[in-house]
């Protein structure tokens, strides 16, 4: 199995910082990403429906939700920072096949729902803003998915760098709505003590819970904390486990920050005149002048939107490329992964939109965090499993104490968000003009996925746990060293692309060269920067591949094999005959995953205008 985000993985060190200070910085940075996802334009919908009918009595349930976030995003910080795995890995090495699979399904699932949330609230900023319509602006949010790829390809410090710019945006923006407000302090002093009004209070307290933790966000940062080098000595990881706790200690309580001053800006303003319905985020913009009186009020409003949803958006995708890389093992050319996790939430958007009207984008928003309540189990669970797991976690696995309050919070969520999903289904029955439709589909399907969270919680209790997480490095492959076979071959190339082909290529070169041959392991870069710059690209993709190149070299050199690499940048198909035609080669093996058609598309091919190119006979072993 390939690290987790490959090109970042351990690109930022912080071995060579000398004071605490600079310590502590070069480790800040995941948990920003991370608190963006907490403040998304799905939480909107809650803290304003929470301020504009109970006024400041629902903050204490903020706060609450703000502490169960903070302890579920520690366990997987730590998941990623010990076991050096994210939380789709994990799953994919302790689970069989089947469950891996639906796993696998629910959380793209939850990133499609989450996608849906955050397109559409940058959509309503972009139309509150500059007027543009919603469909318009949904389709303007495509455009996102190629900022990503160019931030991912500067190096992940400058994808922080501009995430965090994003979220000061937004937390400046309510500052001054705070100071156009004037909240009643005494008031939001009281809020933070629990009380619940009515039963509809615990349905919007139920949702804001519901809105606040992400699934995606467990699965981001375990991944994203793999980003930072540093010594994993015993001591290095207690420190490095320490600075992602502080880290994730300020970014969240900054995420805690603007879901309160959301919910109090909406009490402060539309609870404070009796104007109680105020849910939706459109409405909130369009009565903020009136009753603050400054024509800034509205204007920054959707200017935090605007940021809340380029920002969660962005960490979504992210997500999106951790998951399917995490529970499939298979890496995708990164802009069609982007494009495929943006399409899934637009299409559905549009379609909704264009046939009920914008009118509907509240409704759409609720059901987004509906499907959330969903999935959320499903990584809350095994994520606590892992890091209690003794073997798995090499001595940091948590207390006995963590544990129960792990389980306490998990047990809280489960059931709120089970509740909040029973409510809608039993809503949809009651509004229904087929509802045996949906007792044969909606009703069996949520009792199937019931069955499967009890299966998960239950499995690790009654069955030993493997005593480790096993090392699926792509450098670690299946190989077969023949000393034997007869030597028909004295200068051979072999493209790899660190992929489970390249065993089956280098199985079949050896075969050919035996030990006394001359091997050349080409590989090719494909990365926006090396189409771009060729061999004067720095990104940390080519960094990763020289090193996985280099690792290639030294394994098979140990072996016994005369072994040389190449590195070349741009499309294999053309950059491999210029390679090929600088040496004096007798074939060129290489390994092929088989797939054609739609996946040549996704995958990207290659042998077919290779072979049209070269001049020396051409192996192909498929896997």
């Amino acid at each position: 199995m390939s690290k987790s985000l490959e090109e970042v993985n351990q690109s930022v060190a912080t071995q060579d910082k000398k004071s605490v200070f600079r310590k502590i910085l070069a480790f800040f940075g995941p948990a920003y990403l991370i608190s963006v996802g907490y403040m998304d334009p799905g939480n909107w919908a809650t803290d304003l429906a929470g301020g504009s009918q109970f006024g400041y009595s629902l903050l204490w349930v903020l706060l609450m939700s703000n502490i169960m976030a903070l302890l579920l995003q520690s366990l997987s910080a730590r998941l990623g920072i010990v076991t050096q795995r994210d939380l789709a890995q994990a799953s994919r090495e302790t689970y069989s096949k089947f469950i891996n699979y639906i796993l696998y399904f629910l959380a793209e699932v939850a990133i499609a729902a989450c996608d849906l949330a955050e397109v559409l609230g940058m959509a309503i900023g972009i139309n509150l803003l500059f007027g543009i319509p919603l469909i318009e602006g949904v389709l303007i949010t495509v455009l996102d998915t190629f900022l990503l790829l160019f931030l991912i390809n500067k190096g992940i410090r400058k994808m922080e760098a501009f995430i965090i710019a994003l979220v000061m945006v937004i937390g400046v923006s309510f500052v001054f709505e705070m100071i156009f407000a004037q909240p009643e302090m005494d008031k939001v002093l009281l809020g933070l003590i629990p009380s619940m009004p009515n039963e509809t209070a615990l349905y919007i307290a139920i949702g804001i819970i519901g809105a606040t933790v992400m699934p995606h966000n467990l699965y981001l940062h375990s991944s994203l904390v793999q980003t930072r080098k540093f010594d994993r000595t015993t001591a290095g990881i207690k420190q490095a486990l320490k600075y992602n706790f502080i880290d994730s200690t300020i970014a969240l309580n900054l995420a805690f920050f603007v879901n309160a001053a959301i919910l109090i800006l909406a009490a402060a303003t539309f609870y404070k005149v009796g104007m109680h319905q105020v849910a939706e985020i459109q409405d909130a913009h369009k009565f903020l002048q009136p009753l603050l009186g400054t024509k800034w009020a509205p204007i920054l409003f959707a200017v935090a939107l605007i940021a809340a949803g380029q920002s969660s958006t962005i960490t979504g995708t992210l997500a999106g490329q951790i998951i399917m890389e995490g529970y499939l093992n298979l890496r995708i050319q990164p802009w069609v992964r982007r494009i495929i996790t943006r399409l899934i939430a637009i299409v559905p958007a549009v379609i909704v939109i264009t046939i009920f009207g914008e009118g509907v984008t509240g409704k759409l928003l609720i059901f987004s965090q509906v499907i959330l309540s969903l999935q959320l189990g499903f990584a809350i669970i095994p994520l606590i499993h892992f890091v209690s797991d003794k073997s798995k976690m090499k001595g940091f696995h948590i207390g006995k104490w963590t544990q129960i309050a792990s389980w306490i919070v998990a047990t809280i969520i489960v059931i709120l968000n089970g509740k909040l999903v029973v409510d809608e289904i039993n809503g949809w029955l009651e509004t229904s003009e087929n509802p045996i439709l949906l007792w044969l589909t909606v009703v069996p399907l949520a009792l199937g996925f019931l069955v499967l969270l009890l299966y998960i919680v239950i499995k690790p209790f009654i069955t030993k746990s493997k005593t480790a997480f096993q090392n699926h490095s792509p450098h670690h492959l299946n190989l077969r060293f023949s000393k034997t076979t007869a030597d028909t071959k004295k200068n051979i190339a072999i493209a790899v692309d660190f992929s489970s082909a390249d065993a089956v290529a280098l199985n079949g070169a050896f075969e050919l060269g035996g030990t006394t041959a001359n091997y050349t392991l080409i590989h090719v870069v494909e990365t926006v920067g090396a189409l771009m710059y060729g061999d004067h690209t720095d990104d940390h993709e080519t960094l990763i591949d020289e090193k996985l190149l280099e690792e290639y070299k030294e394994m098979l050199s140990a072996k016994g094999f005369k072994i040389s690499t190449q590195l070349g940048f741009g499309k294999p198909n053309k950059v491999i005959p210029k390679i090929l035609s600088q040496g004096n080669f007798d074939i060129l093996v290489m390994g092929t995953h088989g797939h054609t058609g739609l996946k040549d598309l996704i995958f990207g091919t290659t042998v077919d205008k290779l072979r049209h190119k070269i001049t020396i006979p051409l192996l192909i072993l498929k896997e």
